[in-house]
């Protein structure tokens, strides 16, 4: 089942949200739903805020990340990087902060440098409910930071300067009432 995107400006957005149980809920199916959601609307994550849910779960698969690379351009930090972290934690970040410009279903049409730290061990839950530790870096650390953010009540607009915020208020607000061109369903607060 694809979910309509929960549009920038609905409040599941901005709370912190609630550990899953592991029986409260088909995860499997949930998953499932989330990768097939994200895949329509070509995206290389998805948190449960961006579905309407305030759950601990996030998906991501950076795989189309390396589509059309020559080989010597992959990003090896991505290959085969396809998972769902449940109840996830991120136990520290290190390394040097490094800009990129991301975007954000929840905020179509947007994108700007964020600067985030360059490693990060994570400790969360598989869908059989196994407690996993491991360690990210590069473009995957970065996916799983920005997802990992959503389930905070965090924007990647956030991090944006002050005045680049200033400037993108308009933009934001444009998205909240509905009105930006976009190729997947949404679900925008002003219109419920």
């Amino acid at each position: 089942m694809i979910y309509p995107i929960v549009a920038y400006g609905d409040p599941v957005l901005r709370k912190v949200t609630r550990p899953l149980e592991k029986d409260e809920m088909d995860l499997k199916k949930l998953a499932d739903d989330m990768f097939e959601t994200m895949y329509s609307a070509s995206g290389v994550g998805l948190a449960a805020p961006q579905v309407g849910l305030n759950v601990r779960i996030f998906v991501v698969d950076g795989t189309p990340l390396n589509e059309g690379e020559e080989e010597e351009d992959i990003d090896p930090t991505v290959v085969d990087f396809k998972k769902v972290f449940i109840n996830p934690q991120i136990l520290h970040e290190e390394g040097d902060e490094w800009p990129f410009e991301e975007g954000c279903l929840s905020i179509p049409g947007i994108r700007g440098d964020v600067y985030r730290p360059e490693r990060l061990r994570i400790r969360y839950r598989d869908l059989d409910w196994n407690e996993i530790e491991e360690a990210y870096e590069g473009m995957a650390a970065r996916i799983i930071q920005h997802e990992y953010d959503h389930l905070q009540g965090k924007l990647f607009t956030d991090y944006l300067p002050t005045l680049k915020r200033q400037l993108l208020k308009k933009k934001l607000s444009d998205i909240a009432k509905g009105q930006v061109d976009v190729s997947y369903r949404m679900r925008f607060p002003s219109r419920r």
